[in-house]
């Protein structure tokens, strides 16, 4: 139960995205879209107990990427994420869509945090990813 709510928390909340007022029907797909805060930029809070100390003392610290190696990365994980979405494994943990554009300048910084939710889930949850090895955390 707490994974439902992990993921829901991250990708609701903090990519500032309105619930909608109906539950979608089964053959529409939900997407989660990230926009900016309101200082312009492109910011992601995720809601878990454990993040902190995950960004803190397990995931390798920012200065070791480089945006471009980021975006690279992160192009690749949500293709795959997006990919268990719609054959619907791991219905548990992954329940929304990531509606990511790598043509989107959207900064170091919330490149670095994108990473480090797929780093954590792999981390907390125990979903291997393709394209993150173990290697990614400290």
């Amino acid at each position: 139960m707490k994974k439902v709510f992990f993921l829901l928390g991250i990708f609701l909340l903090t990519l500032n995205c309105a619930p909608t007022k109906t539950a979608p029907k089964s053959s529409e797909t939900v997407a989660l879209k990230p926009e900016k805060n309101d200082d312009g930029e492109w910011d992601l809070e995720v809601l878990d107990p454990q993040w902190n100390y995950f960004l803190n003392a397990v995931a390798k610290p920012v200065g070791m990427y480089s945006e471009s190696y980021l975006k690279t990365k992160n192009t690749f994980l949500v293709s795959e994420w997006n990919s268990y979405y719609y054959a619907r494994k791991f219905p548990n943990i992954i329940e929304n869509l990531i509606d990511y554009d790598p043509q989107e300048n959207y900064g170091l910084k919330f490149e670095y945090k994108l990473y480090q939710v797929f780093a954590f889930v792999q981390w907390r949850y125990g979903l291997k990813m393709n394209n993150l090895s173990m290697g990614e955390v400290r």
